[in-house]
């Protein structure tokens, strides 16, 4: 159906005639007009001039992510070795202790008299094989001893007389009883001697043993001192003076932080690319500067409840400025010499969750999306989206589509990011 117009009403008049010309002039005037759409169309793009980037591969080592904690270099929970009554406690929180300092004492009165008593008994055990104090045992030699020299005369005595018998016998001039009296009296000295040597010797094996008791009570006193096993700070103070304590009873917790250990952990996917040497940069809670180290120890096993490798890396900590506990976020450095493509973060802009960038496409600027990995230094990887040899704008703030003023003269090359 064809559309119906209103018609015109006529109004008699010149007048009225006049105007009715008069606009359908106009309007036959509007429909050979443009819209702004249709003149927008025609005019001619924006010229842009802006430095452009010549997208490559350049020198990207691959990064593994992990955090961590700190932790002590050593840790120790501290107990004595002997029982008793603690006297004194040398050492508190925080106090830094060095390797031998006194820590916790215990009364010591009845250990001394232990090691006064043990030493009487070594000097009797001494005296009894005619061993003078200034003398060693290793230089007593048992047939120099006085009981085993007498019978030995006793016994050179009676092996003389069963010689001198013998002869007489030989030549009757002794009689049977009387020979074998003295041959008796020969092995009875002989039996004497051996059991004089043996009685030595047993002394001797129980000199031994007296220094032994002396040496277990000497120790015991020096036991009644805790001391420092190493130089480290006071973590826990578990024990107060008047306190009785038993062997074995946790009194003190000493950690060592000249040395923290960094331990982080890193997926299953990614275990296998972790070695003993690579490097690591940790970024410590409320420490300003990272601190660089290596990984030092891999655990042999994944844990199997997170499926993560665990791995540490020592921080010197000389001044003992970084804390145990502290938690840190590490970069692992796996593969040195990776490449990857890297853009200027400049280059790049986000909208609406999309990132895009202004490529040169035989003069024409475009915009081109782009999916971004990790920055470093005011650089991005760029996933997918770019090929090296690609052009794009230096500065995404100066994009729009149109034509790129001059290639030539406004193409440069930004310095890529440093490994």
């Amino acid at each position: 159906m064809r559309p119906t117009f209103p018609r015109l009403r006529s109004c008699g008049r010149p007048a009225c005639h006049l105007l009715a010309i008069l606009l359908t002039c106009a309007t036959f005037a509007g429909c050979g007009q443009s819209t702004p759409e249709e003149s927008a169309q025609k005019a001619p793009p924006p010229v842009i001039k802006a430095e452009t980037f010549v997208v490559e591969q350049v020198n990207w080592p691959r990064i593994i992510r992990s955090q961590g904690s700190l932790y002590p270099d050593e840790e120790a929970t501290l107990g004595l070795k002997v029982e008793g009554r603690v006297v004194e406690v040398h050492a508190d929180l925080g106090d830094i202790v060095e390797a031998g300092a006194d820590l916790v004492t215990v009364y010591q009165d009845d250990f001394k008299l232990r090691v006064e008593q043990a030493e009487a008994q070594l000097r009797q055990a001494r005296s009894a094989v005619g061993l003078t104090p200034e003398k060693s045992l290793d230089q007593l030699n048992p047939l120099n001893a006085p009981p085993v020299k007498e019978q030995r005369a006793l016994w050179d005595e009676a092996t003389a007389n069963f010689r001198r018998a013998k002869d007489l016998l030989e030549q009757n001039a002794l009689t049977r009883a009387e020979f074998d009296q003295i041959a008796s009296a020969e092995r009875v000295a002989a039996a004497r001697y051996d059991s004089a040597l043996n009685s030595v010797r047993e002394k001797i094996a129980f000199i031994s043993v007296q220094q032994s008791t002396l040496d277990l009570a000497r120790e015991d006193l020096a036991n009644t001192v805790l001391k420092a096993p190493f130089t480290a700070v006071v973590q826990r103070r578990l024990v107060a003076p008047g306190s009785y304590v038993k062997v074995g009873d946790p009194l003190l917790v000493l950690v060592r932080v000249d040395k923290l250990r960094y331990r982080g952990s890193v997926p299953e996917r990614l275990s296998q690319m972790v070695q003993i040497g690579q490097p690591v940069e940790l970024q410590i809670e409320s420490i300003t500067d990272p601190e660089s180290t290596v990984v030092s120890r891999i655990s042999p096993l994944l844990d199997q409840a997170s499926r993560a490798l665990t791995f540490e890396a020592i921080v010197e900590n000389g001044d003992r400025v970084l804390r145990a506990g502290l938690f840190a976020e590490a970069q692992l450095t796996v593969d040195t010499e990776d490449e990857a493509i890297a853009i200027p973060e400049t280059a790049v802009v986000q909208f609406a969750g999309i990132q895009k960038v202004w490529k040169v496409v035989e003069g024409q600027v475009q915009e081109q999306e782009v999916l971004l990995g990790d920055r470093r230094d005011g650089f991005v990887r760029v996933v997918s989206g770019l090929d090296p040899g690609e052009v794009i704008l230096n500065e995404a703030t100066q994009g729009r589509a149109g034509v790129l003023a001059s290639a030539d003269d406004t193409s440069e090359e930004s310095p890529t990011p440093s490994s």
